[in-house]
């Protein structure tokens, strides 16, 4: 007997998420183990007059690790064209995680993965602008409720509980902090070894209330370039990124840009990635979580960075609808956790302490 959660999720990703219209060409990625998921949203497609363009790869990474291990480099640097037509053409894109392996990726060394997105770089263009629609999410696998340190019942009733919410709630309840927000110019994150400040002068935020990322829960902003000032200790949760796990990650910020960089575990992982070129080392985002069904780390970025009473910093390419300049390759969600002391302060006025809104 089917799951009736999975109707619902892809009614979600179709209908709320971008809003599929008929006619629309629909890119529809996604990892051999969201077979039910995949079906449901291809059937919901149909229903909706848009063409279902199924790409679907064996570990769920979205990567071809044999071809990438093997391929030429001259090959990495760009994609094929007929992949550059596909970003210029489609009218969606849902992307579905669903990994048998999260950590798949440390597989491939990461100088042939740099370059992998630096060639596909030039072409997300349509992405970053949302001129291209699309949303991503994951679909309960294995490895992911292990990773969790959950039953696969356990993270697939977390999933759907996180994601099959009240939005429209959800959005009215954010834009209210969010608000305050949009009113300040200087906000300063105080909490143990960190004493961080950026600008928001001129900048507007996004409520991601059902929206490019499901689950949702958060609101966001592209800080001003050369802002950030001081340092701040990632020291509650481990970075994941590229199937690589790093702990106790501090960063100092002078002008906007990391001068000092280090981390208890695969800091050589942190100062190489940080390196791969010139934006890498300055703020794309600064994410205000605030997902009331998110409480716990999951080793799982597309869920810590909504959790409830934190916030999180992105290395690397900025969001140009919300006004982000910075341009790299890299985009890289740390997650800061504000719950045991820690505070927001926008424009000196305290207005979240301890994960606890004040506003």
């Amino acid at each position: 007997m089917s799951d009736p959660r999975i109707e619902a999720y892809a009614k979600l990703l179709v209908e709320d998420c971008i809003d599929v219209q008929p006619g629309w060409q629909v890119l529809l990625s996604a990892g051999m183990l969201a077979k039910p998921l995949v079906e449901e949203v291809s059937r919901q497609l149909a229903r909706r007059g848009a063409y279902a363009l199924q790409r679907l790869n064996l570990t769920g990474t979205g990567i071809n690790l044999p071809w990438a291990r093997e391929a030429p480099e001259k090959l990495l640097d760009k994609p094929a064209p007929i992949e550059t037509v596909a970003y210029a053409e489609a009218d969606g894109w849902i992307s579905i995680e669903a990994p048998e392996n999260t950590r798949e990726l440390s597989a491939l060394a990461p100088e042939r993965l740099a370059r992998i997105q630096a060639g596909v770089r030039p072409h997300l263009e349509r992405v970053f602008s949302y001129d291209l629609k699309w949303v991503g999410c994951q679909f309960p696998t294995p490895a992911l409720a292990q990773d969790a340190d959950m039953s696969l019942t356990e993270f697939e009733n977390f999933l759907y509980g996180a994601c099959l919410l009240d939005w429209g709630a959800e959005r009215e309840r954010m834009s209210h902090y969010a608000e305050f927000f949009d009113n300040a110019e200087q906000v300063r994150i105080v909490a143990d070894g960190t004493d961080l400040t950026l600008s928001l002068a001129g900048r507007r935020g996004e409520v991601d209330a059902g929206g490019a990322n499901m689950p949702g829960g958060e609101f966001f902003y592209s800080p001003v370039e050369d802002s950030a000032s001081g340092t701040i200790a990632f020291s509650e949760f481990p970075a994941v990124y590229a199937g690589r796990e790093v702990t106790g990650i501090r960063l100092r910020f002078e002008d906007g840009r990391v001068v000092e960089a280090s981390a208890e575990n695969n800091e050589d992982f942190l100062l190489e990635t940080i390196d791969r070129d010139e934006g890498a080392r300055f703020l794309g985002e600064l994410g205000i979580g605030c997902n009331p069904r998110i409480t716990r780390y999951m080793r799982n970025t597309l869920f810590d960075e909504k959790i409830d009473g934190t916030v999180h910093l992105a290395l690397g390419n900025g969001l140009p609808e919300v006004g982000g300049k910075n341009v790299s390759q890299l985009h890289w969600d740390i997650v800061k956790d504000l719950r045991d002391g820690g505070r927001l302060e926008l424009d000196g006025k305290v207005v979240q302490e301890a994960g606890k809104w004040l506003i």
